[in-house]
């Protein structure tokens, strides 16, 4: 039981960092915009940054499945890696089909790739949602600065 919560541990950790350096890269990425995304036209832009934000949460979810698809690979769990990335896609969303099963040496894990999905989910989706209200209020704001002068 204790090898598991360190190793689910340590998996969490490593998804969380990951997706936080991701996070970092993508807001300097943003700050180098910024000038562009104030000139009109504002939707258009809108719209491509929340595509491109959309697609990063979807990159740091795929990214963390596959972490602990190779997690289970490497400790034995499953036989294939297709089976070590279909038990990580099914847990990491929380979806539990339940038609592959970790032993019962190894079911902690599984419930900690839940656990870390859910808290990957949750961030990624507070980061997106401030990604939009930033852009837009930064529209807003230059658009009322253009209106006033």
């Amino acid at each position: 039981m204790t090898i598991q919560i360190a190793i689910g541990s340590v998996m969490m950790l490593l998804t969380v960092c990951i997706a936080a350096l991701s996070a970092w890269a993508i807001e300097a990425t943003f700050a180098r915009l910024h000038w562009w995304m104030l000139r009109e036209p504002h939707r258009p832009k809108l719209m491509l940054m929340v595509v491109v934000a959309a697609l990063w949460a979807l990159a740091m979810v795929t990214a963390g499945v596959w972490l602990w698809a190779f997690c289970f690979r490497l400790l034995g769990v499953f036989h294939t890696m297709e089976q070590s990335v279909y038990f990580s896609l099914v847990s990491f969303t929380t979806l539990g089909y339940g038609d592959i099963l970790l032993t019962h040496q190894w079911r902690i894990l599984g419930g900690m790739a839940a656990a870390n999905g859910l808290l990957n989910v949750g961030l990624l989706t507070a980061l997106l949602v401030e990604v939009i209200r930033h852009v837009r209020k930064s529209q807003l704001e230059a658009r009322a600065e253009r209106g006033a002068s």
